[in-house]
């Protein structure tokens, strides 16, 4: 087994992390447990491109316990939890290629080395793996069965390379899953991203002016989560349908030139590029603090920041503080890298149960051969949303009804009237 690891003594601190992580996964435990017994992925080879935290170690625990070979990395230099590192190698005998920090040039190398297991599936969050897979291991590519992508921002890059006609093997679209974008994006991001800006700062929200980029699943969380602590939430959008749904959830509206001379903290959360640039900067009144939630670092244009300012240092653990020729200062968090993993530890357990739950059923489903998949990008079957969906209101002791004989009859018909 390889791997590249911080630290392996700390994994008795990463199990502990780990096992706290499952008590809050049922729904992940109940299908681990199947798994077990069935052997879904017994010979098939995994490789994993994703955030390595607590939870997503309980989804690699849940492949291997179905037969998988698996290998692991970052999805993120800054995301990897080192103790989880450690503990996946120590103790589940998993590889795992990943260092918190690391640069990108360990970056890549640490994807490459995922693939050199030749996978038969690809998971990939954000599509950095599946894009290297096609650019430089094109020699492999004939072993890949299918693969998921777990976010928005990947989705979007997997949907370009099918409309493009570069796309070689199905990806089922894990972030479009209903139990996923519906919880995950926005009560997952929603809260961890507040988390993050919390813990990078300590700032006080109720009086503040939160400026929110984009009202999406992940958006309309933050906005939620924002206002639940007292803050003045406005939105920034471009769709005109987005901007008056958030209008009519009591949201204020403008345009980014004009919330950049008012807001006290800015959070970016669209999957673009350049959302938060120099044109914004000029505006911002001293003291502003600009954070991402996006998944890549690319939706705060840094280079205009490092150009505009006369000096900066880092103030805080996760505060770059960028001074401007006229004094005004901007804050920096996270390297405008996603701020609730660069700062905080990501979603709850309880949510990312769900979204790996969609991550493994889906695999299995590929796994399975149940339809011939074309070259492009699918949402979760609707069986495996709504099962899921079953599975953790079960966990959660929440009944529903059923549609009665009479009812069903009437919904399938149309002879009956008023």
């Amino acid at each position: 087994m390889q791997y590249d690891c911080k630290d392996l003594s700390l994994a008795g601190e990463g199990k502990n992390r780990i096992d706290w992580a499952e008590e809050r996964m049922p729904v992940l435990r109940i299908i681990r447990e199947r798994f077990s017994e069935e052997r879904p992925f017994e010979g098939v080879k995994i490789a994993a491109c994703l955030h390595v935290t607590t939870e997503t170690a309980n989804l690699m625990r849940t492949l291997k316990a179905g037969g998988a070979e698996v290998a692991l990395c970052a999805s993120n230099p800054l995301s990897t939890q080192d103790d989880v590192v450690a503990s996946l190698v120590e103790h589940d005998e998993i590889s795992v290629f990943a260092v918190n920090g690391e640069d990108n040039d360990r970056y890549y190398k640490h994807i490459h080395a995922i693939l050199d297991i030749e996978p038969a599936i690809t998971m990939d969050d954000g599509a950095d793996l599946v894009s290297t897979l096609h650019k430089d291991r094109r020699e492999i590519m004939e072993k890949v069965i299918g693969g998921t992508e777990e976010t928005t921002t990947g989705v979007i890059r997997l949907r370009a390379m099918e409309q493009n006609g570069v796309l070689a093997y199905p990806i089922i679209a894990v972030n479009d899953a209903q139990t996923k974008h519906f919880f995950d994006n926005r009560y997952g991001t929603g809260q961890s991203t507040v988390d993050g800006i919390l813990r990078a700062t300590n700032i006080l929200f109720a009086g503040a002016r939160v400026v929110v980029f984009g009202y999406g699943w992940c958006g309309r969380g933050t906005a939620m989560r924002a206002r639940g602590m007292g803050a003045n939430v406005i939105v920034v959008e471009i769709d005109p349908v987005k901007a008056l749904e958030a209008v009519m959830d009591g949201f204020s509206v403008m345009s980014s030139h004009e919330a950049a001379g008012i807001g006290d903290i800015f959070v970016t959360i669209t999957g673009n590029i350049s959302v938060l640039r120099k044109e914004h900067f000029e505006r911002m009144k001293d003291g502003a603090i600009v954070a991402n939630s996006g998944h890549f670092n690319v939706e705060i244009d840094i280079p205009d920041l490092e150009d505009m300012a006369k000096s900066k240092s880092k103030v805080r653990e996760h505060v770059e503080q960028f001074i401007l020729p006229d004094g005004r200062r901007i804050n920096l968090l996270g390297e405008g890298r996603l701020i609730n993993l660069a700062a905080a530890e990501g979603h709850p357990a309880s949510v990312m149960d769900m979204s790996f739950a969609n991550q493994a059923l889906s695999a299995e489903y590929i796994t399975a051969g149940k339809t011939d998949l074309e070259k492009r990008v699918y949402v979760v079957p609707e069986e495996i949303d709504r099962d899921i969906a079953r599975l953790k209101l079960e966990a959660m002791d929440c009944q529903i009804d059923e549609l009665t004989a009479k009812q069903k009859k009437y919904l399938s018909s149309w002879e009956i009237g008023t």
